[in-house]
């Protein structure tokens, strides 16, 4: 039987590459697209998958995965993204905020625009993993919780702009997730930095734990849209209330 096709972007660590698993054992074709080439042609060849060299923010590499998609796409898992800095507005670096812009919006919005068709004619799932900072900022993210909050509008946008169309629009917003790269990243590869943001925090989500409510909610019933699921950690009562044992 051929399997029904799910793209995933950002797919080569974090929860993109944990989404690409998980869909793959719900029984998804997995297209994997990321910029690193080698990881996503491992993760493809692990998960039975295929593999998509795509920077999210080049029109060009994003018209290629929606050709290599093929023309019915069941789900659509827009991940690509990420966060830049601490920066105050004060001090910010701008372009860390446009290059947030470009991957966590733009990017999205453009994924989303090049697989549209296909996932019309396959009645099709779109997903995004937004970020509680895209509902409820805090200091030293103006520009990740902006970009996340632009995110978050586009979808509410977009599920107005498609009903009557047979695709759902969907969010996933995680709050404290203990993820491989997301925190290395925002702080430039500083590992002392990266670990402060999960010390004492018991159990904080995985990578995995988002990645089954990604496909819980592209595995609904037809009827059934899962609008916004906000998931954090049980210790995580608000974004602004986090409980660490050292504190």
């Amino acid at each position: 039987m051929t399997r029904p096709i799910a793209v995933v972007t950002g797919a080569s660590s974090g929860i993109g590459r944990a989404t690409a698993r998980t869909l793959a054992t719900e029984g998804f074709e997995v297209v994997c697209a990321a910029r690193r080439t080698d990881r996503i042609e491992a993760l493809a060849a692990e998960i039975d998958g295929r593999a998509v060299t795509c920077d999210v923010t080049k029109s060009e590499d994003v018209a290629a995965l929606a050709e290599a998609a093929g023309e019915r796409i069941a789900v659509l898992v827009a991940n690509a993204g990420g966060a830049l800095g601490t920066d105050h507005i004060a001090d910010a670096d701008f372009e860390d905020w446009r290059i947030m812009f470009d991957t966590n919006v733009i990017g999205s919005a453009a994924t989303i625009q090049a697989c549209l068709p296909a996932l019309c004619a396959g009645r099709g799932v779109i997903v995004t993993v937004g970020s509680t900072a895209g509902l409820v900022s805090y200091e030293g993210a103006a520009g990740y919780c902006g970009a996340k909050a632009a995110e978050h509008a586009m979808m509410m946008s977009l599920r107005l702009e498609l009903v009557e169309q047979p695709v759902r629009v969907c969010e996933v917003l995680p709050g404290l997730v203990e993820s491989d790269e997301f925190s290395l990243v925002r702080f430039r590869g500083d590992t002392d930095k990266a670990a402060k943001v999960y010390a004492g925090v018991r159990n904080p989500l995985t990578q995995e734990d988002v990645a089954s409510c990604i496909a819980f909610a592209a595995t609904c019933p037809e009827h059934v849209n899962i609008d916004q699921l906000v998931v954090r950690p049980r210790v995580q009562a608000a974004a602004h209330k986090l409980l660490r044992e050292d504190a």
